[in-house]
């Protein structure tokens, strides 16, 4: 029952941080709109058949009953009945609309998203956002046997310097990503891949060819892949009871940092090490816990209903995390980057990125369902509401009719025509493209779907693991 109340808790959590960041890139359009002197017919919370609605003021204000953000209805911008239902205004009898007063009425939305990010950025500056090793480092911590990097030479140990001739200076990240190894290797476009590296003090380049795994079902394509992880400390989240880890004093937030006094840098490594001294042989392990350093011993045992011997440990995936407090100047113009990186990848013709890869409401909710789901979900999903901002903020900006852009762009030919545009051309252009829009949020949702974490359930590891308790040694002879 507890398990049911917590994943309702998040996924009220989800719900009203997706909602917030919708209701108020439309009221920077209601704002505007009354400012300019629009006519405003309905401004609405939600969607589907209303659960709440009155009218105050000339404005039909209501709460809708399926829970996906809102909408402004505003019928002398554009019409939009495809997305908004049908105008009870006659739009030939409605006062005109300058052009300017269009612009700054549709800029407006755009405008209110990245407030709201540089709010969200400036709360992350304050509380600090979680980072993991792998945004810390460029250091190769695994490296897959037989797989690309490992023909090429590279080792676990490696510092990356470049890839694809792009300086990195971390392994992984979404802010800023141009600096990230993963990136510039999903991101290139050419057969091989120059890699540049520190091993003892000597820089080398390798060029590394990289293989892009199957497609798995009807799900998105798979990206480029050299085989590489980032050096990440393995730390325990959690130990199954009366399992070999907790006969050997193994605790949770533990860092194991060898093996057998083979240094660790991660948890593939770890996980492959122990899985060649399977057999009841026992593994040394050293353990740092705080600033105390122990060494214990681990004998790998099958658990009931399994055929795999384990230790009995769940691991953190994150490993090590500090609290960075990033600038919110840098934080903005960072989440602005990575908006334009991937546009400009969707767009490139020879680029693996295609929209498939782009997410949508299902897909955002899916990810702050999975920050809300650490122990420092809050944070984190603050720091991604920064870069969900600025990216529905640059997306509506885009000279699309139906988007933000599309109406500026309208509204500047209409000053250049110094005329409206024709009412039934304008109708059908709008109608048209937001069944595009329409169309493709279906197409993503259904990319999107393919990720939520039933469709996986099976794939994964099962949830408790029980051991039946060590055999006790038998006495020596006489005592």
């Amino acid at each position: 029952m507890a398990d049911y109340l917590r994943v309702a808790g998040i996924l009220l959590e989800v719900l009203l941080l997706f909602n917030l960041i919708i209701i108020a890139h439309e009221l920077g359009h209601f704002l505007a709109a009354r400012w300019r002197g629009l006519v405003v017919e309905k401004f609405g919370i939600w969607f589907g058949k209303p659960l709440w609605k009155k009218t105050i003021g000339g404005v039909e204000y209501s709460l809708g009953s399926i829970p996906a953000g809102g909408f402004v209805a505003l019928p002398q911008l554009a019409p939009m009945e495809a997305v908004e239902g049908k105008s009870d205004h006659d739009r030939a009898q409605l006062p005109p609309v300058s052009a300017l007063d269009k612009i700054i009425v549709a800029l407006s939305g755009p405008v209110a998203s990245m407030t709201l990010a540089l709010l969200c950025a400036v709360i992350v500056w304050g509380v600090g956002r979680p980072v993991s090793e792998a945004e810390t480092t460029t250091v190769i911590g695994y490296v897959v046997p037989d797989g690309p990097a490992a023909k090429a030479g590279l080792l676990p140990g490696d510092r990356i310097l470049e890839v694809n001739r792009h300086p990195v200076t971390r392994f992984a990240g979404m802010g800023n990503m141009r600096q990230s190894v993963t990136w510039n290797v999903v991101r290139s476009e050419e057969p091989l891949i120059p890699v540049k590296f520190e091993r003892d003090g000597k820089i080398l380049t390798v060029e590394v060819e990289p293989v892009t795994p199957e497609r798995e079902g009807w799900g998105r394509r798979k990206l480029r892949q050299i085989g590489i992880l980032p050096a990440q400390t393995p730390m325990v989240a959690k130990v199954f009871p009366d399992s070999p880890a907790a006969e050997a004093g193994i605790r949770p937030r533990d860092l194991i940092t060898a093996a057998d006094g083979v240094p660790l840098l991660s948890l593939a490594s770890l996980s492959e090490y122990l899985n060649t001294h399977a057999g009841g042989v026992p593994v040394r392990v050293t353990v740092k816990r705080g600033g105390e350093t122990l060494q214990v011993e681990v004998t790998p045992r099958v658990p009931e209903g399994e055929t795999k011997p384990r230790v009995g440990i769940l691991w953190d995936d994150r490993g090590v995390t500090v609290l960075e407090h990033p600038n919110p100047w840098t934080l903005v113009v960072g989440s602005v980057r990575t908006m334009v990186d991937t546009l400009s990848a969707v767009l490139s013709p020879r680029s693996d990125i295609k929209a498939e890869h782009l997410s949508g409401p299902v897909g955002i909710m899916r990810i702050y369902y999975l920050l809300f789901e650490s122990p420092d979900g809050w944070r984190l999903a603050i720091w991604f509401s920064v870069v969900l901002n600025v990216n529905l903020a640059l997306l509506n900006l885009l000279p699309i009719p139906v988007l933000d852009g599309g109406h500026i762009m309208l509204a500047i030919i209409e000053a250049i025509r110094r005329k409206p545009i024709n009412m039934r051309v304008l109708e059908i252009v709008q109608s048209g493209f937001a069944m595009l829009l329409v169309g493709y949020m279906l197409y993503i949702t259904f990319f999107d779907v393919q990720d939520l974490p039933w469709r996986r359930a099976k794939a994964e590891p099962p949830a408790e693991l029980k051991f039946s308790p060590a055999p006790t040694p038998p006495s020596p002879t006489g005592q």
